[in-house]
């Protein structure tokens, strides 16, 4: 008997899963412990070159160093974590193997709200699976951290595609089968909440993959302010044409801020050009490049403006 034509949401559903799901490992994350090496962790990773470089989410690999990662045919290679970096939740592990299938990487910035998403990963255990729904909401956050040092990974994509504990690391995709995602958590005490979350592949995430890859590490410049996003006092707005600023809650005691003079309570309203206004903004200008280097904090302190020259420092995770 003939196949029954598939409706077209399945069709590419379908397509997509057929596609992607060779390059989607599950991974079994080890630790070395007397006599051996014991299971401490699970989830699900992308292959990303056909050498075996795979992209998945550091929580899944936490501080260990190795496991055994079992492909879509079955076969399971030992794999190494090349690097780790917790504050934007992405690590890279090296399968033992070659002539590996890799997954096209998409672009999330092109992504729309309803637009057709399907995450493929090994949830519970269950390698191989996939589910389907759509993007829910776009431009979301999550905080993370690293020692003392805290982030916050932005843009983040929201989808109602079922996501539950291993799927962890695996590909969200698009309808054309490229990875755009790689799910990172699931909202709520209990799974099946309907909501999760994805860290998204953009020109940022390539940047911090191809670090991990080369160095093992991601190098951050460093400010040393907390605070949020404020509205601008009308003269200061007028002044600037800019309606929202970052208003300055604390300065970390040594940082390169502290050391510029920078004061709670002063609005940053840019940094070398570069307009500011969330913590998020600030945290994606703190650019490897940058370390070293002097930047130009343009303020408003008490209804002024001024600028500020601070010489950024290189991130040290043992600080906030």
């Amino acid at each position: 008997m003939s196949a029954v034509p598939l409706d077209p949401y399945s069709a590419v559903v379908t397509r997509v899963a057929e596609r992607i799901g060779p390059s989607v490992a599950s991974l079994r994350v080890t630790a070395r412990v007397a006599g051996g090496h014991r299971p401490v962790g699970a989830g699900s990773a992308v292959l990303v070159t056909p050498d075996g470089f795979a992209l998945t989410s550091a929580h899944v690999v936490g501080d260990d160093r190795r496991g055994d990662a079992t492909l879509a045919d079955g076969s399971s290679l030992a794999f190494q974590v090349v690097g780790s970096d917790p504050l934007s939740d992405l690590a890279v592990v090296r399968l033992d193997g070659s002539g590996l299938r890799p997954a096209p990487l998409g672009d999330a910035d092109g992504l729309r709200v309803g637009q057709l998403v399907v995450a493929i990963g090994n949830p519970l255990g269950m390698a191989g699976s996939v589910t389907a729904g759509v993007v829910s909401a776009l431009g979301r956050a999550f905080p993370t951290r690293q020692g003392r040092a805290a982030g916050l990974v932005e843009n983040v994509i929201q989808t109602d595609a079922a996501l539950h504990p291993g799927n962890s690391g695996g590909a969200l995709c698009d309808g054309a089968a490229e990875v755009v995602g790689i799910n990172t958590a699931v909202v709520g005490p209990l799974v099946g909440q309907g909501l999760g979350l994805a860290v998204p592949i953009n020109s940022v995430t390539r940047a911090i993959v191809s670090a991990l890859i080369k160095e093992g590490r991601v190098r951050r410049a460093y400010l040393g302010v907390a605070g949020g996003s404020r509205p601008l006092p009308p003269r200061v707005a007028a002044a600037t044409g800019r309606s929202h600023g970052f208003e300055v809650v604390e300065v970390m005691p040594g940082s390169p801020a502290a050391d510029a003079g920078v004061r709670p309570e002063d609005v940053i309203l840019d940094l070398d050009g570069s307009p500011v206004s969330e913590a998020g903004r600030i945290q994606g200008l703190m650019t490897a490049d940058r370390i070293g280097r002097r930047a130009t904090l343009r303020l408003a302190r008490r209804g002024a403006l001024r600028d500020v020259v601070v010489e950024l420092r290189e991130l040290d995770v043992g600080r906030t």
